[in-house]
């Protein structure tokens, strides 16, 4: 059951795909196109969330900052190179540096005293890859923070994420794709001075629901079930069963549908009531977890005829179509 959980997280990018769909979001509100659009991302191509941004997107990445190092190219890094490394999982390490072009550079955390395209002397890369966020060239329509350490925006550094002169952010649109990246007051700075923002409380949900579903298949099953429908005797999701195939497609559909209805919801707020979209994200889950309680509080659960209504609008139409509805509600506890 384990290696399935990782195969349909991974193989599929569950994750990636509700951050993914907080971007396309924003820039259609706006009116812009992804290939018009810079981006930062950190976590690499080697990461899996990192590997499916890059697979799943068409913008202009013009830097990516992972373990390995940072790789920059004011005109657009290569898409074709980035899609290799992606495919391969392998770090911008191994990005092939004829590709860059004129400004383009790479500082690997290994390097020092490196010059740049620009004259910059950058004496130590560990502590170069570690704050590039904060550092001008990072600037980018689009920060899409895929990997990093926890608290990497916080109160001490977010100024620096600001030109001194004109007051502006290096970034217009946030979309937290890692926990934790940016820290709760840092998240209010930003918002307050004009950057569009989306937490990771709502971006990432995508992989919770896929995990959900994954348990919730598990447990529907008999063991001999499971084998059959839902095992993948290799690592390749082509070697995959029927079943598996159709049901990742729906989980699919799930994990998208959602993350567009919750970026909807607090688009919408946002613009009604003023309050800082990361607050709306605190206050939807607050909303979602009294909710449940006073589900679990009540008598709803008695009332079979509600209760298979509910069941049949929340498993999965293949779960269901397999297993049957009534055989499902027997079945789980």
């Amino acid at each position: 059951c384990f290696f399935f959980f990782l195969l349909l997280l991974y193989s599929y990018g569950m994750t990636t795909l509700s951050v993914h769909e907080y971007a396309k979001g924003t820039l259609a509100k706006l009116g812009l196109e992804q290939t018009d659009v810079t981006k930062l991302q950190t976590g690499g191509p080697d990461g899996d969330l990192g590997s499916n941004e890059i697979l799943i997107s068409y913008d202009n990445t013009t830097s990516i900052v992972d373990g390995s190092g940072v790789i920059h190219d004011p005109s657009g890094l290569n898409r074709d190179e980035l899609s290799r490394l992606a495919t391969e999982r392998v770090m911008i390490e191994d990005f092939d540096v004829k590709q860059l072009g004129e400004g383009g550079f790479r500082v690997l955390v290994a390097e020092n005293d490196v010059t740049l395209p620009n004259g910059d002397v950058i004496s130590n890369g560990a502590n170069f890859r570690n704050n590039f966020h904060t550092n001008p060239l990072a600037k980018a329509d689009l920060f899409v923070p895929c990997g990093g350490r926890p608290e990497s925006i916080n109160a001490s550094n977010v100024e620096d994420l600001f030109d001194s002169e004109t007051g502006e952010c290096h970034f217009k649109y946030l979309i937290e794709g890692a926990n934790l990246f940016v820290t709760a007051d840092a998240r209010a700075t930003l918002e307050d001075r004009g950057v569009i923002l989306f937490k990771d409380a709502s971006t990432n949900k995508g992989g919770v629901t896929s995990s959900s579903m994954e348990v919730l298949a598990a447990l529907s099953m008999t063991d001999e079930e499971f084998d059959i429908h839902m095992r993948v005797p290799t690592n390749k999701p082509e070697d995959a069963p029927q079943f598996y195939k159709d049901y990742v497609k729906e989980i699919v559909e799930i994990v998208k549908n959602n993350a567009k209805s919750e970026f909807e919801v607090l688009w919408k707020e946002h613009e009604e009531s003023g309050i800082p979209r990361h607050r709306l994200t605190d206050i939807l889950s607050e909303r979602i977890n009294e909710l449940n309680v006073s589900v679990q509080s009540s008598t709803l659960w008695d009332d079979k005829l509600i209760r298979k209504r509910v069941l049949a609008k929340a498993f999965p139409k293949k779960l269901q179509q397999q297993i049957g509805l009534d055989e499902l509600m027997t079945r789980l506890p």
